[in-house]
């Protein structure tokens, strides 16, 4: 954030008439924080990911959100409760384990279908 921005908003916020002003409005019933809106598809509801090796499209965190946003969860490993392993380049020790428990192994391009 600019400096500049920041610290007028910091101003702004020590204003005893702007703080009231804010309680005023809560009072009426204004809310300041934003609900999560339920995603475009629950494609992904209960289905329970890993990820392991290196992704071409996105970053941990981004397939993270995203298989999120579309009722999925990730978790850090492989369990007979893995629905998928999401697979990149050098995968590891997951990639054997999911093999072993009979857990679906996909590409992120598999992945991407799914989020569609």
């Amino acid at each position: 954030m600019d400096p500049k921005v920041a610290a007028s908003i910091h101003s702004y916020f020590r204003e005893p008439r702007n703080r009231d002003l804010i309680e005023s409005l809560r009072k009426e019933g204004l809310r300041f924080t934003q609900e999560r809106k339920a995603s475009r598809s629950a494609s992904l509801a209960g289905k329970a990911f890993v990820l392991t090796g290196t992704l071409e499209r996105w970053s941990r965190d981004e397939a993270k959100r995203r298989i999120e946003q579309s009722g999925g969860r990730v978790t850090a490993s492989v369990s007979k409760k893995t629905d998928y392993v999401v697979a990149g380049s050098d995968p590891g020790s997951k990639l054997e384990k999911a093999k072993e428990l009979g857990v679906t192994v996909i590409s992120e391009q598999e992945l991407e279908a799914l989020l569609r």
